[in-house]
């Protein structure tokens, strides 16, 4: 984790992943190195916080993914409506680290997230992407994904949202496991 976040000034309050996993009130409480502390945290549960990607034995990318109702921005959003009571799962943050971009990575990560989901015993994984259709997307906003990468994984348009990253417009995708 701390490959994909870590910044070179520990006291920076870099993202972390965190979030889209705590309310806003403590997210904005956890500044410098409380951030890595929290990640360590999380890291150390059961449930792993995310899949990490590996190429050559070093990591190449980061995909945070959990129950929906464990990412309080998510469970509670006004923005991204809920289409069922389906206990689902969240595919939210996809991160290749530049030097392995361009090789599968992203592709991989989105894989092993529905495996991990499908292993843990999720009805379904869902992601909110971007739907760009040919406009590029900024790369600080990349990390939502786009509908046409969802779409090579196998998930389907299941809801329109309100949320746009980056000026774009995202959507709700939506893969079955069962």
């Amino acid at each position: 984790m701390a490959t994909m976040f870590a910044s070179k000034n520990p006291e920076s309050s870099v993202c972390w992943c965190l979030s889209w996993r705590l309310s806003s009130k403590e997210n904005r409480s956890l500044t410098g190195t409380a951030r890595a502390d929290k990640v360590r945290e999380l890291c150390a549960l059961e449930r792993a916080p995310g899949v990490l990607a590996f190429v050559d034995g070093e990591v190449a990318g980061w995909a945070g993914v959990a129950p929906r109702s464990d990412l309080h921005p998510f469970a509670n959003s006004k923005k991204i409506p809920h289409v069922d009571d389906l206990p689902v799962w969240t595919l939210w943050c996809i991160r290749v680290r530049p030097g392995f971009r361009k090789q599968g990575v992203t592709r991989a990560l989105i894989d092993g997230a529905i495996e991990y989901a499908r292993a843990s015993g999720a009805p379904a994984i869902e992601g909110y992407p971007v739907d760009n259709g040919d406009q590029r997307v900024d790369q600080t906003m990349a990390f939502v994904g786009t509908r046409a990468m969802f779409e090579r994984a196998g998930f389907t348009k299941a809801a329109d949202t309100d949320s746009v990253s980056g000026g774009i417009p995202r959507i709700l995708m939506r893969l079955p496991l069962a």
